[in-house]
C-alpha cells in the first residue's frame, strides 16, 4: 500500500500545499490504491511535503513520485495525448510550478495580514520570534528568485499574464488535451486551487477570478476529486 504524506486540510483546501493536492489527486487518477497521513517537512527525505512510501522506499518530490508510480506500475497519466499535447502539458505544468507558484506564496507569506491568519499557523505556539525568522526565512528565498523585489500589484500582474496563457492553452475544452484528462490537469488545478480559496484575499487571487475558462477547470476538477469541498466553490469577479 502506498501513503501518501500530507499536512491535512486547511483554509479551505483538502490540503494547503499545491503539490499535495496535484500528487494525491494523481494517485486518485491512477485507480493504485493508497492511503495518506500527516507529516510535516521536517521529516520528509527532501525537507518538503508532499512524499510517499512505498514498499519502505521514500520519493520526495511531486514529479518524481509521478515518475515512480509510472515507472513501476505501469501508469501513464497522459495516455492517448500526442506528443505535441504532452509538451502543451509540460509546459502547462511549468508555468503552474515555476511562476504560479512564487505568486502564491507571496500572497500568504509576503502580505501580513494573510501571514497571521495563514503560515504562521505551522509555528504553533513557538515564540514570536521564532516566526518571524521563519517568515523572514522565506521572504529571502522570494527575493532570490526575484518575485521578492516586486511590490503585490507587480505580482498580481505577472501572475495574471500567466492565467492568460493558461487560459489559452486550457481553450474551450473541460481540460488540457481537450475531452481527455491527463496529470498536467491535476497540477493546474491545485495551482489554481491554492490562489482561489477566499481565504487570502489578494489581487493575485482577483487577477485569477477573471478567467472564467480557468476557474470552471477548478470547479470541474474540485467537484470530481474533492466533493466533499465543491460547496466552497469562489464565485467570479
Amino acid at each position: 500500500m502506498i501513503t501518501l504524506f500530507t499536512l491535512g486540510s486547511l483554509w479551505g483546501l483538502p490540503d494547503p500545499s499545491p503539490f499535495v493536492m496535484k500528487t494525491e489527486v494523481q494517485l486518485k487518477m491512477s485507480g493504485l490504491p493508497f492511503t495518506t497521513r500527516k507529516s510535516r517537512p521536517p521529516e520528509a527525505p527532501k525537507g518538503k511535503l508532499p512524499y510517499i512510501e512505498d514498499q519502505d522506499v521514500l520519493i520526495g518530490d511531486s514529479t518524481f513520485i509521478r515518475e515512480h508510480l509510472e515507472r513501476k506500475y505501469g501508469v501513464d497519466l497522459d495516455a492517448g495525448l500526442t506528443p505535441r499535447q504532452r509538451a502543451i502539458a509540460w509546459a502547462a505544468e511549468r508555468i503552474v510550478e515555476d511562476h504560479i507558484y512564487w505568486a502564491t506564496i507571496y500572497s500568504r507569506w509576503g502580505v501580513r495580514e494573510n501571514f497571521d491568519k495563514g503560515p504562521a499557523i505551522f509555528f504553533g505556539g513557538a515564540p514570536p520570534e521564532v516566526a518571524e525568522a521563519g517568515r523572514a526565512r522565506v521572504l529571502e528565498n522570494l527575493h532570490g528568485q526575484g518575485f521578492g523585489r516586486h511590490s503585490l500589484a507587480e505580482v498580481a500582474d505577472l501572475a495574471r499574464r500567466s492565467f492568460a496563457a493558461l487560459s489559452e492553452l486550457l481553450g474551450d475544452g473541460p481540460y488540457l488535451s481537450g475531452q481527455t484528462i491527463c496529470g498536467a490537469d491535476a497540477t493546474l488545478f491545485a495551482g489554481l486551487a491554492a490562489i482561489a480559496t477566499p481565504h487570502f484575499d489578494t489581487p493575485v487571487r482577483d487577477a485569477l477570478l477573471k478567467f472564467p475558462n480557468l476557474m470552471a477547470h477548478h470547479d470541474r476538477m474540485m467537484a470530481r476529486f474533492y466533493p466533499a469541498f465543491a460547496h466552497a466553490e469562489p464565485e467570479l469577479a
